[in-house]
């Protein structure tokens, strides 16, 4: 199945902010089983209400999903989403520089430096110092 531009945008949003894209690699690290929401906070050292709102972000951008335990809520990663996601960023961004070609086209798009030019009376100073340095 192929991630639709909306979606994509949706996730990447999502991810564009250090501490969702913080939760989002420590799920995927732990695995699908995910971890409960005190878990995660205490984790990345969080306070509640902040991992709350990044939790409900990324549950809302489809990059998480939630289930009750109990008195808790788990969260786990949608590796399905991710996987897409990745595909997406893949296909849509393979046109670019590979990282073989990259430094190549980096050095084509780089501007040459302007040829640094003396102020006035510096080549003088200069001299100077090559004389004092020879005796």
């Amino acid at each position: 199945m192929t991630m639709k531009i909306t979606a994509a945008t949706r996730a990447l949003t999502a991810l564009a902010q250090e501490t969702r894209l913080g939760i989002v690699r420590l799920l995927v690290k732990v695995g699908p089983d995910g971890l409960v929401a005190g878990q995660i906070a205490l984790r990345l050292k969080l306070a509640p209400a902040t991992s709350s709102f990044h939790l409900s972000q990324l549950t809302q951008a489809g990059l998480i999903k939630p289930s009750r335990e109990g008195r808790s809520i788990r969260y786990s990663p949608v590796l399905a989403t991710i996987g897409e996601l990745l595909a997406f960023l893949e296909e849509n961004l393979s046109g670019g520089p590979t990282e073989k070609s990259l430094p190549k086209a980096a050095a084509k798009s780089t501007p040459k430096a302007a040829p640094k030019v003396a102020a006035k009376g510096a080549s003088k100073a200069v001299a100077k110092k090559k004389k004092v340095g020879r005796r």
